[in-house]
């Protein structure tokens, strides 16, 4: 079997299984969209375990970045400046999801990105922003951090099953 070959039968047997846990057992726990995208992060950082670290730590720090800016609005810090308030918060947020890059484990801009995106949107569209204090999973951080350790560990599972099936 041909590598590409391999690899697409590796992502859709357990994208398969991944989407059925997230949305059966896992639901409320795991979400099915944030899951891929840290699968996708982990490829696209170099499918190996220091992708693996990477897209986690990524993911996570930016999640938690985001539920900062979230707090921080909900809570009305520099409310007095109106309609600027917001975007004046997620500037602040953002530098620090950027600057980190000369950290080893945080080097991946783009695994950053995607955890501070998945959590200001799934607080956003879910309403949830008020939750981000919250010590349980209706906490969209909580939710997006545990969501992007299962995608990512999808995402290595879908490559060594790949390497046997392309061997």
């Amino acid at each position: 079997m041909s590598k590409l070959t391999a690899l697409a039968v590796s992502i859709a047997v357990l994208g398969g299984v991944w989407a059925f846990l997230a949305l059966n057992p896992l639901a409320g726990v795991a979400l099915v969209w944030v899951g891929f995208i840290a699968w996708a992060s982990f490829f696209h950082t170099g499918a190996d375990t220091a992708a693996l670290q990477k897209t986690i730590a990524g993911m996570s720090y930016g999640a938690v970045l985001a539920g900062i800016a979230l707090y921080l609005v909900t809570a009305g810090v520099l409310g007095g400046l109106g309609v600027l308030a917001a975007p004046i918060i997620i500037a602040i947020t953002v530098f620090p999801l950027v600057i980190v890059a000369g950290v080893n484990l945080l080097s991946v801009v783009p695994a950053n990105v995607y955890g501070y995106a998945a959590a200001a949107g799934l607080a956003l569209t879910a309403n949830t922003a008020g939750n981000v204090t919250a010590a349980n999973l209706s906490n969209p951080v909580l939710l997006v951090i545990v969501s992007s350790v299962l995608g990512a560990v999808f995402g290595q599972l879908s490559a060594t099953l790949a390497g046997k099936l392309g061997g």
